[in-house]
């Protein structure tokens, strides 16, 4: 029972992140390797908010989001759209997001060092249940992730952003052609995307330690997911993030803990030999 909460909490931290990985890969048709980076560069940010501006953690958690965003706004339109125009290759593309993730974590570990940090807030014991132990940062970290998720789900069905990003995410050339404000939405796409990831990044500081390298351990796990549901599904996603922290977690029950990560690479392995669209298709 223990395993299994540690699993489904880790799992919807993944399942967010992932949602918004998956959303940028979808809709500009490049994987951006620094998506980890942001993750880990919003717990920064909550961090010196909270523990060196003295704030409090929700409000850092606010801090954190809008610092992401406007970090992501700002290389939309310095580097990728100058780079969409210019006609630059997928693989220029993935080069580049590999050295701004580079850059991030290098800068992380210059400003902070490479100790590990927490956030300033008071540690209370927890509580049993069914005979394990989950904490209130686990709960809080379950009941924001499923927020988000529910926020995400009411924007993409019922709003019109929402619905431009599907038919971007189906066919970038037509929705222009339609009358749709691309560069509008694609901005909005790395405000959303990187938004949840910045949430994945100050809800996973909670409930571990935070260093310049978590968001880079727990990129593989994003993809595990994408590709398990189905690369372009975010509810997919969701179910790919769920089941790659349960089978993460329940893993050390027989491994070392060092191994978990591992287990990631196998289960997006096999997905990739036995059904490559995923368990749920493509997008939706």
């Amino acid at each position: 029972m223990q395993l299994i909460i540690n699993g489904l909490v880790i799992g919807s931290i993944i399942a967010i992140t992932a949602i918004g990985l998956s959303m940028i890969y979808k809709t500009l048709n490049f994987v951006n390797f620094a998506h980890g980076d942001f993750v880990a560069f919003a717990a920064y940010i909550a961090f010196f908010a909270n523990k060196e501006l003295g704030v409090h953690l929700a409000v850092a958690f606010l801090i954190a989001i809008l610092a992401t965003m406007l970090l992501g706004v700002s290389m939309e339109k310095v580097v990728w759209r100058p780079m969409r125009r210019k006609k630059a290759s997928r693989t220029a593309l993935i080069i580049i997001s590999i050295g701004f993730a580079l850059v991030l974590r290098n800068t992380l570990l210059f400003i902070w060092g490479g100790s590990t940090r927490c956030y300033d807030i008071p540690v209370r014991r927890g509580f049993d249940f069914f005979g394990a132990t989950i904490t209130h940062n686990q709960v809080l970290v379950i009941i924001v992730a499923f927020i988000l998720m529910f926020l995400l789900h009411y924007l993409l069905s019922r709003t019109m952003i929402g619905k431009a990003m599907r038919a971007l995410s189906d066919n970038i050339d037509l929705a222009r052609i339609s009358g749709i404000n691309v560069d509008q939405v694609i901005l909005w796409t790395w405000v959303i995307g990187l938004g949840l990831a910045a949430s994945g990044g100050v809800l996973y500081g909670l409930v571990t330690a935070i260093r310049p390298s978590m968001g880079w351990y727990l990129l593989l796990p994003m993809f595990a997911a994408i590709i398990l549901g189905g690369i372009g599904n975010p509810y997919g996603t969701i179910a790919g993030g769920m089941v790659i922290g349960l089978s993460q977690e329940l893993s050390t029950a027989v491994l070392p803990t060092e191994y978990k990560f591992a287990v990631s690479f196998v289960v997006m392995a096999v997905m990739l030999l036995i059904k490559p669209e995923g368990l749920f298709g493509g997008a939706k």
